[in-house]
């Protein structure tokens, strides 16, 4: 990639320390951004300052806490003299607390799996809003959808408030984007397929899972993507070579949405 893609750039990634967020940081810095990363843990936090160098600044806080995309993106200020873009990672399975198919999914498992993915997503795209408001200089938005929100896997992945709040941002992307693109403010989103990260540990240990997913997404001999496999679309809509696009939801999914994929 250009290294010099994103001079002038500062971006904050809220869930930055690990997976697909510590990948796009990477990615971020190497073409000439600076990073605001935010996560929950402190060693995961100092393992990926340590990883990114000088160019990286780290907020510790709970992407579910209404200030911490304000604390996030005050410290891009501070450090990097200017805020020009948010990426919203942060989110994940509800599984454990009572996710699943809909005769069997619990009100905390539906509240929980919400929070954790939509309201602070909401949360965080609010707070990237009012900052380009204020300076009236524009500014770009990317969040973190799934396949799963408009293609399911009756089979295999059957957590239906985590589908539903993946759909949710996919319409809470497109209906943001739509009334502030007057302003310059750009709002897209990225919906993978299974990715190697933290969420996918029960798929990568499952062999029926992985045998569908060689179906299911054929790219490249039908493996599971990798964090690496969504950074050139981050850093495309980070940059000025997207300064056209709003309001798009583009699957990284190694063909999961155009094809049938087999299971027993």
């Amino acid at each position: 990639m250009d290294e010099k893609l994103l001079t002038g750039k500062n971006i904050v990634i809220i869930g930055g320390t690990t997976g697909l967020g510590l990948s796009a940081a990477s990615a971020f810095i190497r073409c000439g951004a600076g990073v605001v990363i935010v996560g929950r843990d402190r060693e995961k936090a100092d393992l990926a300052l340590e990883k990114l160098g000088s160019r990286a600044e780290v907020v510790l806080g709970d992407a579910t806490d209404h200030s911490t995309a304000v604390n996030a993106i005050e410290c891009c200020i501070g450090r990097f003299g200017n805020f020009g873009g948010l990426y919203h990672v942060a989110g994940g399975s509800g599984r454990k607390a009572g996710d699943g198919p809909l005769h069997e999914l619990t009100l905390e498992g539906w509240n929980y799996t919400m929070q954790l993915n939509l309201t602070s997503l909401m949360l965080s795209n609010r707070a990237a809003v009012r900052e380009f408001l204020k300076n009236k200089k524009g500014g770009t938005v990317l969040n973190m959808g799934s396949v799963l929100g408009n293609s399911p896997s009756p089979g295999f992945f059957a957590t239906h408030a985590y589908a539903a709040s993946k759909s949710a941002i996919a319409g809470f992307t497109r209906s943001v984007a739509s009334y502030y693109a007057r302003f310059n403010i750009r709002i897209n989103a990225v919906a993978p397929g299974l990715v190697e990260t933290p969420m996918a540990v029960r798929a990568l240990g499952d062999d029926d899972i992985l045998s569908f997913i060689r179906t299911k997404q054929p790219l490249e001999g039908g493996r599971i993507g990798r964090p690496s496999d969504l950074d050139g679309l981050a850093v495309y809509f980070m940059s000025d070579h997207s300064k056209f696009i709003t309001g798009q939801v583009v699957a990284v999914d190694g063909g999961w949405s155009v094809s049938e994929g087999q299971h027993k």
